[in-house]
């Protein structure tokens, strides 16, 4: 079961929400808040998949949550505003809803983080898998995890620099974060995916791998730090 919060301070939105939850067979609703700083306190505690996070709080923004949460759980933005859904997609959410939200676009999204779940349940089974396929141009490259030193995320395109070459993708970064093993890999930075065992050294929130200075974001800092430490 998909162990699921909402967060919004609005009653009727939450009312709305937790019947869609209750009507999903693979989902269950374990608690609901208008207070996110009690959201983030409960969350702490306990274990949650998913959360249904709003984006207009007077406590605290959906934003701000997300950068305060660092990756914990995923999450879908549920928001009356438009204009938030970049912001939302640079920080890794599952899906964007705009209210009204009706139960067969709640539905999609719900399935969004089914498969991305079950894609990180793949790569984490597989333990002995020491390479990756990257779809460049017409073909599919197998790149060796130990060959790779960095991935960056440029405009239109992805980079995947090896020690002997840099492939380019036209990839996405959340779903290449997914496909690495994060028991090797970090997303560190919006544009940045690097691998541990490449690292030289950290210094004032840069990476270090040879001559390439790696900035680490504010989004990922704390779930980095974590793992490598």
């Amino acid at each position: 079961m998909i162990r699921t919060i909402i967060i919004d301070d609005e009653p009727l939105a939450i009312g709305l929400l937790s019947e869609y939850v209750k009507k999903c067979p693979d989902t269950v609703l374990v608690s609901s808040f208008e207070n996110p700083i009690e959201a983030l306190h409960f969350i702490g505690n306990e274990k949650i998949d998913l959360i249904l996070l709003d984006i207009q709080m007077p406590e605290l923004s959906g934003i701000q949550f997300l950068k305060i949460l660092a990756g914990k759980c995923a999450v879908i933005l549920t928001t009356a505003y438009e204009k938030y859904a970049l912001d939302g997609y640079e920080h890794d959410v599952i899906d964007y809803l705009l209210k009204p939200i009706t139960f067969d676009r709640y539905l999609i999204a719900v399935e969004k983080f089914k498969e991305r779940n079950s894609q990180i349940k793949e790569i984490s089974d597989d333990s002995t898998q020491d390479y990756i396929f990257i779809k460049s141009s017409h073909k599919l490259i197998k790149v060796d995890y130990d060959d790779i030193l960095f991935i960056e995320g440029l405009s239109d395109y992805v980079v995947i620099q090896t020690k002997k070459e840099k492939i380019l993708s036209l990839e996405n970064m959340k779903d290449l974060a997914i496909r690495f093993p994060s028991n090797l890999f970090s997303r560190v930075h919006r544009s940045f995916i690097v691998p541990h065992n490449k690292i030289e050294f950290i210094e004032k929130n840069r990476i270090v791998i040879g001559d390439k200075y790696i900035p680490v974001g504010n989004t990922y800092k704390d779930a980095f730090f974590d793992k490598i430490q």
